[in-house]
């Protein structure tokens, strides 16, 4: 870890109008609002592919798209994209209109990354072993999910941010000490 204490800083290089940390953390909520936008376009690749490749797939002499459960697993998909784009859609015109809590950042990033990455998973098994090789690349988008359900804060980091949101009593920073 590096710490620095006492180092001075020319007015030249301070963030305008920006007093303690309120800069930085409204830096990374812009980061992860655009997070949230990238994890629904992987998700929108996995289906494309999972899609194309059960419509020419033949198993049994029928398209592998052809069974309940492929179908359904590319229903939910599709569903969970739309909800997730909508979501995204509707925090980036509150965010035009100013009118933006933080928590609803952390509610898309958190819910649109959990969700990319689950499709990417889904869409991998419906490729069979297929789904593990790059020729296809979800397996390469399954991976990138897992980096960026990670970074920017993880699933339990949002959580707790909206539970500090939803109760008023945050849940984090250590244990209150004894008095």
């Amino acid at each position: 870890m590096i710490m620095m204490d006492d180092v001075p800083v020319p007015a030249s290089h301070l963030l305008p109008n920006v007093q303690g940390l309120k800069g930085p953390f409204g830096c990374l909520n812009n980061a992860r609002y655009g997070i949230a936008w990238g994890a629904m376009g992987a998700a929108e690749f996995c289906l494309a592919q999972a899609r194309a490749y059960a419509l020419e797939r033949r198993q049994f002499g029928v398209p592998l798209a052809s069974f309940q459960l492929v179908q359904k697993k590319l229903a939910d998909a599709l569903t969970e994209i739309t909800l997730g784009l909508h979501a995204s859609l509707q925090v980036g015109r509150l965010k035009d209109a100013a009118g933006i809590a933080p928590e609803m950042v952390s509610l898309v990033k958190r819910n649109n990354c959990g969700k990319a990455l689950a499709i990417a998973r889904t869409c991998r098994d419906i490729l069979g072993g297929n789904g593990i090789s790059d020729e296809y690349h979800i397996i390469r988008h399954m991976v990138n999910l897992e980096a960026v359900n990670t970074y920017e804060g993880t699933h339990d980091v949002h959580a707790l941010i909206l539970g500090r949101a939803i109760t008023g009593i945050p849940a984090f920073g250590g244990l209150p000490t004894a008095s």
